[in-house]
């Protein structure tokens, strides 16, 4: 999960795991972009119409437009698909 400029991970060995971390970066990214604070009113938003939408938790969750971003960013195109995934962002390794 990303909390600006967090990435919380549940366990350790998550934090070797390239598409999570990936993924939650293009988070903390979509979070800078909105200035951190509207991201999470949008995105609360965006799961909460959603939720009525489709009465269901997973089917709301993947079409929040955030998480639609964030899957696309680095799904399109492989392990390839970030341009900074061999630099570090916020300090963080983003691959190996």
């Amino acid at each position: 999960m990303a909390v600006f400029p967090f990435i919380l991970v549940k366990h350790q060995d998550l934090k070797s795991d390239d598409q999570l971390i990936r993924h939650e970066t293009i988070h903390l990214i979509q979070e800078l972009e909105l200035l951190i604070v509207p991201f999470y009113g949008l995105y609360l938003a965006n799961y909460l119409i959603n939720r009525i939408r489709y009465r269901d938790h997973e089917k709301a969750y993947m079409n929040i437009v955030f998480e639609r971003e964030a899957y696309a960013g680095y799904s399109a195109e492989g392990d390839h698909a970030i341009p900074w995934q061999t630099e570090h962002v916020f300090g963080w390794r983003t691959s190996t």
